[in-house]
């Protein structure tokens, strides 16, 4: 497979390879417990033991102990998990099975389903669930699989009805909670306490085990998202094929972008043209891509090449992603397992742990954000023990520039921690106007949601939110509390996108990302139909479409206005000073450029008319006074360099790199440069995290800035461009036209606050 990657007709270039080796282990086979009914249906399954990392945590949950087990792609976690979860429930109890996605639960609920063991009575309670099956499974179904949405919306406000299920209740199951991070994932923990509570009532104390990707410190992260103690489990005891892993940069073009700037090859066209050659060669494939619009677009552009080929193998090729409907999504999964498809271009919804075995190789197109979803997505070939390639092909982005060139910065490194913070008062506030609904809040349960829970009820109390007495708080309206609290950060009701000539239901964006991927006049893809947005009703939460076939893609652009509400911690930093505080973010999207599908050749840029949006949230933030800015004043070859261009380049670059340490998205965060900031006075660099109350990121950057920005001036050095590219200093969603911008100067400001400035000869 690897010799695909040297093809004569491949204009990108690996930069670099990494050998997996092999691993083997040996079993530790079943736990004296284990009943026997259970062993023997996993045996004739081929299972004849357990792996020791599999042993250690079914023990751990066996006495009562909280755990979380934190082991590669493939090592089995689920059977550690599922082995005490069918235990418990033959002794008599019940489980509740949590996952951030339909498709695992679906996976998970046919490997329970394949036990045959009558006692088990299993069963999925999502929003795919039909209404009339909903009473047998709060009545009837001992082992139930759900997530957080659920147990949000429905399960915990609706407690009294599933009460003989929470009475019974012994084991709670997070699975791949590696991606509960964030916002999402500090909503999640509230969740949990909320759930802890619930059970309380009931007289139940279930054990929670938590299984995720390899994580940092993985018993602190479960502590937080539990607010329980935690055991950790985490030598892998596996087997394992050799894998072979590459670094692929595509090449720049002779095509010119924004302001002259050279354009490389997009990402998306270059895993397009290896998927088309791996499909050929019989290698099943997966392609990760970032977006839904670029899974949509690697696989019809893999069709097309496929077409040229041979009239059989288009239909070989599909695109996988959220926001299908729930038929669409079942009959996706089925194809790829029964092998009848070769390749998939898929978003993260494939990403976690659903069980397809027998793939061979994994592109991934564009830094996942993690290296933990870079293990993860990698992992997901060789599944069934074979050798696997796996591809990660840069994208125009100063991360993915840095990473190709300092492979040290993947291999070899501890993945990161899982960031979340629970005591955000934004996340909190909805928490607990939730849990008083539910059961009327007292001062003992105030232990279980936080140490920032008395001032969050006081102010819910002062607003009228919640009624104080004597024994408590109290919801008094006649709302539903769990609607205060959007967890996945929507921001509102779903926008739903319905095709004009037909009414045809297409799919689902929440509403600030429609904002930006639903505009008037955006491409918008579903299963290889592409579509044009004639008009987005945000007061309807509509999406009207045509079918269209456009030769480019669209990209929003936004302008941003940021004011200092409080600066929490301050320390100096170099000749200048690092901040981390309050802020307050007014962000608007203006307009929308085209961009040509396989060149990335720029079309124009046309004007948008959207309300702006306003978020309280957290930033970091370096200030530099005029007298360390005075050597750039200077002329450097012929021409001074332009401060304001210089940071906003810095920012640019900045916001690009800050993900490899504060383990979020790129779209999470946003920044705001200029050379003169009204609340600072002096020149100033400002990263937010894109959330209300922030989450955690920005926080990170603080802890972590010297070698956030240190990296941050490597990857704008590494860049072969001249005057700067999307690859290092631009960004495709600025508002400014990606004007002024100035490369070299961006490297002297840094220079200068990192205490390495070198005048250029």
């Amino acid at each position: 497979m690897a010799r695909l990657l040297s093809a004569p007709s491949r204009s990108g270039r690996v930069t670099h390879v990494e050998h997996v080796p092999a691993r083997q282990a040996g079993q530790a086979g079943w736990p004296e417990w284990a009943p026997d009914v259970l062993v023997s249906r996993l045996e004739n399954q081929g299972i004849s033991g357990l792996w020791q990392h599999q042993l250690d945590t079914a023990e751990h949950v066996r006495r009562g102990q909280n755990v979380i087990i934190a082991t590669g792609t493939a090592s089995g976690k689920s059977l550690a998990y599922l082995l005490p979860a069918v235990a418990d429930v033959l002794a008599g109890g019940t489980v509740l099975y949590l996952t951030p996605t339909k498709a695992l639960a679906a996976d998970q609920l046919r490997a329970v389903r394949a036990l045959r063991l009558a006692q088990v009575r299993a069963a999925t309670f999502d929003g795919d669930t039909p209404a009339e099956e909903r009473p047998w499974v709060r009545q009837h179904a001992n082992y139930v699989l759900t997530n957080p949405d659920m147990l949000h919306r429905s399960m915990l406000p609706g407690h009294a009805r599933w009460s003989s299920f929470w009475r019974r209740l012994r084991l709670v199951i997070v699975d791949e909670c590696h991606g509960y991070r964030g916002v999402f994932g500090s909503h999640v923990a509230q969740i949990l306490r909320r759930l802890r509570r619930v059970c309380g009532k009931y007289g139940s104390r279930p054990t929670f085990l938590l299984a995720s990707a390899t994580a940092s410190d993985p018993a602190l992260a479960g502590a937080r998202l539990t607010g329980l103690e935690m055991a950790e489990v985490t030598t892998d005891a596996s087997p394992r094929g050799s894998a072979t892993f590459a670094l692929w940069e595509p090449p720049l073009t002779d095509l010119r972008g924004e302001n002259g700037a050279p354009i490389r090859r997009t990402a998306t066209a270059e895993t397009a043209d290896l998927l088309t050659d791996l499909v050929v060669e019989g290698v099943r494939t997966l392609a990760f891509v970032r977006s839904r619009r670029a899974a949509e677009t690697v696989a019809l552009t893999a069709r097309r090449n496929l077409e040229e080929i041979s009239p059989d193998l288009p239909s070989q090729v599909a695109a996988y992603r959220a926001g299908y409907l729930s038929d669409d999504r079942r009959a996706l999964e089925k194809s790829l397992r029964s092998g009848s498809l070769m390749g998939l271009a898929t978003t993260n919804a494939l990403e976690l742990g659903v069980d397809v075995s027998g793939l061979d190789a994994v592109l991934i197109a564009g830094w996942p954000g993690t290296r933990a979803s870079l293990w993860q997505q990698a992992g997901r070939a060789g599944r069934a023990g074979q050798d696997a390639l796996a591809v990660l092909v840069a994208r125009d982005d100063p991360l993915d520039t840095y990473l190709v060139h300092h492979p040290e910065a993947l291999f070899g490194r501890p993945v990161e921690a899982i960031v979340l913070d629970p005591d955000n008062p934004y996340v909190l506030a909805p928490h607990l106007c939730a849990a008083a609904a539910e059961i009327p809040l007292t001062e003992q349960d105030l232990e279980i949601f936080g140490p920032a829970a008395p001032d969050v009820l006081d102010d819910l109390a002062g607003r009228g939110m919640l009624r104080k007495r004597t024994t408590g708080w109290f919801w008094t309206s006649r709302g539903r509390a769990c609607d205060l609290a959007d967890i996945r950060g929507a921001g509102g009701a779903p926008i739903q996108v319905v095709e004009a000539a037909t009414g045809r239901l297409l799919g689902t964006v929440d509403e600030p990302s429609a904002h930006m991927t639903v505009h008037s006049g955006a491409v918008y893809v579903h299963q290889g139909e592409t579509f044009v947005v004639d008009l987005l009703d945000l007061d309807s939460d509509v999406a009207l479409v045509t079918a269209a076939e456009p030769d480019y893609t669209t990209y929003a652009r936004d302008i941003t206005d940021i004011r200092v509400a409080e600066s929490i911690r301050m320390r100096p930093f170099g000749p200048g000073e690092l901040h981390f505080g309050s802020v307050e973010v007014t962000q608007q999207v203006v307009s929308y450029i085209k961009r040509r599908t396989q060149t990335g050749e720029s079309l124009g840029e046309e004007p948008l008319d959207l309300p702006p949006r306003t978020l309280h949230t957290r930033a970091v933030w370096w200030t530099l006074p005029d007298l360390a800015l005075a050597p750039l004043m200077a002329d450097t070859d012929g021409k001074p360099v332009d401060l304001g261009g210089a940071a906003h380049a810095a920012e640019h670059a900045s916001i690009g790199l800050l993900p490899l340490f504060a383990t979020c998205d790129r779209w999470d965060i946003g920044g705001v440069s200029t050379q003169l900031h009204q609340d600072t006075g002096l020149l100033t660099v400002f990263v937010y995290d894109g959330h209300d109350g922030g989450a955690g990121f920005a926080e990170r950057g603080f802890a972590r800035a010297v070698d956030w920005l240190s990296a941050t001036q490597e990857a704008i050095a590494s860049c072969e461009c001249e005057q700067g590219c999307p690859s290092c200093i631009q960004s495709p969603k600025c508002g400014n036209g990606n004007e002024p911008l100035d490369k070299a100067g961006a490297l002297r400001l840094l220079g200068i606050l990192l205490g390495s400035d070198t005048r250029p000869e």
